[in-house]
Formats: C-alpha cells, sequence, structure tokens
C-alpha cells in the first residue's frame, strides 16, 4: 500500500520552516490503518515478542493492534507523572529541552521479549530513552517499529544497537 498518499503534509506546523506529517488522515482510513497494523504483525509474528511498548501518545495507537495480533501485552511508556504504581523513569535532552518518560517497575520482567513501537522517528531522543528504560529493567529489545522515518534527522544513530523497521521514510 502507498502509505504517503494517505499521510496529509502541512507546511509551516508547528512553526515556520517545519513540514508536519499527519497520521490522523491514515488512520481515518480504514484500509489504510489495517494495513499498517497488518504490515507490522507480519514482520514481527515469528519474534516471540512478549509484550509491545508503546511511546506516548501515538505509539499508543499502533501498539495496542499491535500487541493483539502478536498475542503479546502492552505497556505504555508515559510521560512522568501519569502512571499510578511505582515507576522507573529516565530524563532525556530534546533538540528544544528537556523531558522525561516513565514505566511502571512491573511492566517487563528480565530477558523479556520486548519491541518498541512510535509514529515517528525524528531525532530518536524518545527512542533512545525508552529503550535505556526497558534495558535497565533488564528486558530483551527485539526492535523498534515506527510508521514514520525522517531520515534527515538520523534518529537511528541514537539507537544503533536496535534494529529499526520503519514501514515509509522521508528524506
Amino acid at each position: 500500500m502507498d502509505y504517503k498518499s494517505l499521510i496529509r503534509e502541512i507546511p509551516d506546523f508547528p512553526k515556520p520552516g517545519i513540514l508536519f506529517y499527519d497520521i490522523t488522515t491514515l488512520l481515518k482510513d480504514s484500509q489504510g490503518y489495517r494495513a499498517v497494523i497488518d504490515d507490522l504483525s507480519a514482520r514481527y509474528r515469528n519474534d516471540k515478542i512478549s509484550k509491545v511498548v508503546g511511546i506516548e501518545s501515538r505509539g499508543f495507537i499502533l501498539g495496542a493492534p499491535l500487541a493483539y495480533n502478536l498475542g503479546a501485552g502492552f505497556v505504555p511508556v508515559r510521560k512522568a507523572g501519569k502512571l499510578p504504581a511505582d515507576v522507573f523513569e529516565v530524563k532525556y535532552n530534546l533538540e528544544y529541552g528537556a523531558s522525561s518518560l516513565a514505566i511502571h517497575r512491573d511492566a517487563v520482567t528480565m530477558e523479556e521479549r520486548v519491541l518498541v513501537v512510535d509514529d515517528l522517528l525524528a531525532t530518536g531522543g524518545t527512542a533512545a530513552a525508552t529503550v535505556d528504560l526497558l534495558r535497565k529493567l533488564g528486558a530483551e529489545i527485539v526492535g523498534c517499529a515506527f510508521m514514520i522515518e525522517l531520515l534527515f534527522l538520523q534518529g537511528r544513530q541514537k539507537i544503533e544497537d536496535c534494529e529499526v523497521h520503519s514501514l515509509m521514510t522521508y528524506d
């Protein structure tokens, strides 16, 4: 499927000079959304994934149905202060400041096979922080899957030790 034909491009959002790739137009297309989930499911079907880890918030949109298809559990990685139980947190730098992510301490177990999922790989900071969180909890990262990868931002360099799979790329 030609996923790019279902992505709306919005110039100068959220600020001048930025070209925003709006996935809501793909998500509202029942065939497009189903194809994304089916393609990701097919890619990881034989990898014995026990948990799919979705990064807040659009990673939840892809991660939950993917986990269902793979017969895996779903684990949300959230911004600090959003999870109710005991959490493990990591702070990381963004291109425009700093942020932090949290995961429940009991979300994954030692050597559990996990797949990290998000909608977009840009600079790689959020994905790298998520991988760091999971490794500190002892998880085995099977891969990092994205719907879109912005190659020109070289985000995969921050997660070099994680196999990256992207359904579409932009140069």
